[in-house]
């Protein structure tokens, strides 16, 4: 098999639809178990408590294997690791499956997390194979399979859970991934390492990288405060459609899912115009975008529930267009700030992009049990012209901190 393809040609369709699927079934393991919790916790006699810590470990497992195992990428060939971790993640999976207590399925939820990090595998690959001319558009549909992975996941997990049991729905999804594995295994050219660090060099040079680069570091800061926003937002959607004057279910909640796919749709556009506009303007426009939409909802509480609950939909298509387009463009400038060290770069930026969305989630819902939803509302406007303005902060900023090669 080919090390890499030439890089001056397009990469093939059928090569960034397979890096597409990798990404989005690899990191829909992480959230098949959100909707399933109120059928699961009965059927393995768990407390809801007890049931609650399999979404927490499953996200604590993916933040660790960002930070410890993502790097892994420059060091190793990313076609191997992808592969390693599809292998372990279609065993944990299945674990999930036939757990009949909790603490197997608490121990199955970790290991998932973990190894659903080879979405995070996945997007360098495709920023590495992709010609410079297209990296944008490319990592643009790579990355709109991984969003429609987050935000469609729920709704089919709702969907198998309910027909055929929850059982059954990580069976499902460890199929999906032995499927993506199979084609992985056939399909994606090895990627040669970029440096012979060792692993605890490799690590420790992540403070490094984020100390050198100050592009790094603006598009980490802008990108984890659209974050907050969003992340509050579908944090308490929920609990604020059950309430008046919707008294909407868990289901109605779960279909805005189909409005945030919508959203999605703007990741290859978005990359299509970094690529031929430059990045700065598609982020800018993405965070305004943001503010813009939330700033919206503000007026929700003086209109009819039925027009309010329009508004949220049209608004919800906005913000995530806006927060999508911001992230594309942000890759793009993240991934060529030092081709040999992407998996490094990724592992810091969306290591902040998680703390902003964990932070989001819980600002979110203490502002909504205090105030309400116009508060949430006026979280998402903050984050927005936040991170607007990190974008329009003196480019001077980004300079690098100190005039040294590449941490590889």
């Amino acid at each position: 098999m080919n090390s890499m393809p030439l890089t001056h040609e397009r990469l093939p369709a059928s090569l960034i639809l397979m890096l597409a699927a990798s990404a989005g079934f690899g990191v829909a393991a992480l959230y098949y178990s959100q909707p399933m919790l109120g059928v699961l916790g009965p059927d393995i006699g768990a407390s809801a408590r007890a049931v609650g810590f399999v979404p927490t470990l499953t996200q604590l497992g993916y933040a660790l294997g960002i930070l410890l195992l993502a790097p892994l990428g420059d060091r190793f060939d990313r076609r191997r690791i992808i592969l390693a971790k599809a292998a372990v993640l279609v065993l944990a999976l299945l674990g999930a499956a036939f757990s009949s207590s909790v603490a197997p399925l608490l121990a199955a939820s970790l290991v998932i997390g973990l190894t659903a990090t080879l979405a995070q595998d996945v997007v360098p690959a495709a920023a590495t194979l992709a010609p410079e001319a297209h990296r944008g558009r490319t990592v643009g549909t790579v990355m709109t399979g991984l969003l429609l992975g987050i935000l469609l996941s729920r709704v089919l997990s709702g969907f198998v859970a309910e027909h055929f049991g929850w059982r059954a729905m990580f069976v499902v999804a460890a199929a999906s991934i032995a499927f993506i594995g199979a084609a992985v295994a056939r399909g994606l050219p090895r990627l040669q390492p970029t440096t012979q660090l060792g692993y605890g060099a490799l690590l420790g040079s992540l403070a490094k990288l984020w100390q050198r680069h100050g592009a790094l570091r603006r598009a980490t800061f802008a990108q984890a405060l659209l974050s907050v926003g969003f992340s509050a937002f579908w944090s308490t959607l929920a609990v604020m459609l059950h309430g008046a004057p919707f008294h909407l279910g868990s289901a109605a909640a779960g279909a805005f899912g189909l409005a945030g796919a919508a959203g999605a749709l703007a990741a290859p556009l978005a990359g299509r115009l970094a690529d031929r506009r430059g990045p700065e303007r598609v982020i800018r426009l993405g965070a305004a975008l943001v503010a813009v939409s939330f700033a919206a909802m503000l007026f929700a509480p003086w209109m009819a529930p039925a027009a309010r609950l329009g508004l949220i939909v049209v608004s919800a298509i906005g913000f995530d267009f806006g927060l999508q387009a911001a992230l594309i463009a942000h890759q793009t400038v993240v991934y060529g700030i030092d081709p040999g060290a992407r998996s490094r770069l990724n592992a810091v930026f969306f290591t902040g992009v998680f703390i902003g969305m964990a932070t989001g989630s819980a600002i979110g819902a203490l502002l909504l049990a205090q105030w309400g939803w116009p508060a949430v509302a006026g979280l998402g406007v903050a984050s927005g012209l936040g991170a607007l303005a990190v974008r329009l902060w003196p480019a001077a900023v980004s300079r690098p901190a100190a005039t040294c090669g590449s941490a590889a």
